[in-house]
């Protein structure tokens, strides 16, 4: 039951919101804090977290930036997971999967909304995606990424792709570390069925990018890890295999 009114309120929200958004990216309306880009997918995420029955609860907001650009490295273990964070961070983009633009209404309205788009298969063309993403944290949009690259079964950490910790070193700008936690408890990976449910959003201390060159991004990356998998094992008592990304391109979703 809470599965269709989940459904039902995302093909209600998602054209409203993203007919939205079409109109001020055809006005040609700058994408700035205060606007629709901003608040519209807060508001598309609230709503489906207020029809999942999620209860939020978030652990060190005051790491959340008010008054610049971060970049907000998270763990990903279901579709929640974005809505979540979507609901709380402002001026927040996305990299995501290009597989998304495929998802009618949804892909366009994100896509006008400045969320970015990574062709995970393709070196070149994901790597230009990361200049254009550089190009937004510098105009004074945070960015959201998931570097284990797709939703895992368990709170484990999976290894990182090194791409998002690239376009961090490019950008400049610090990286905050973010755990996810009881999100497969409303609905887990390959799931139809929605539970109300509490879910965490954990903040750690910011990490600087100052320092760090190309050639040092799996240092960037394993600190990044550690830091993450300390937290979950000492908050949760989760417990996380280090394993070395084998992943030639380093994209990451």
């Amino acid at each position: 039951m809470r599965a269709l009114l989940v459904g039902l309120t995302f093909l209600l929200v998602t054209p409203t919101i993203g007919g939205l958004v079409f109109v001020a990216a055809m006005l040609r309306l700058p994408d700035r804090r205060g606007s629709i880009y901003d608040w519209g997918p807060r508001l598309w995420a609230k709503a489906i977290l207020w029809a999942g029955g999620v209860r939020l609860h978030l652990h060190n907001a005051e790491r959340i930036s008010r008054d610049g650009a971060r970049i907000y490295v998270a763990n990903h273990i279901s579709l929640f997971d974005v809505f979540a964070l979507a609901g709380v961070l402002p001026r927040s983009k996305w990299i995501a999967k290009a597989e998304l633009l495929r998802i009618p209404i949804f892909g366009p309205a994100a896509k006008a909304a400045g969320m970015i788009f990574i062709e995970r298969n393709n070196r070149k063309a994901a790597f230009a995606q990361y200049e254009k993403a550089a190009r937004t944290i510098q105009a004074g949009a945070s960015v959201i990424v998931c570097p284990e690259g797709t939703r895992g079964d368990g709170y484990a950490l999976r290894p990182f792709k090194k791409g998002p910790f690239v376009l961090a070193i490019a950008a400049g700008v610090p990286i905050v570390p973010t755990i996810v936690y009881g999100t497969i408890a409303v609905h887990p990976k390959g799931a139809r069925r929605v539970r109300a449910g509490d879910v965490h959003l954990h903040f750690l201390d910011e990490i600087p990018t100052d320092g760090y060159g190309y050639d040092q991004r799996g240092e960037l990356a394993q600190l990044t890890w550690d830091r993450m998998a300390e937290a979950l094992h000492d908050v949760y008592g989760v417990a996380s295999a280090a394993v070395p990304d084998r992943d030639p391109a380093g994209v990451a979703e």
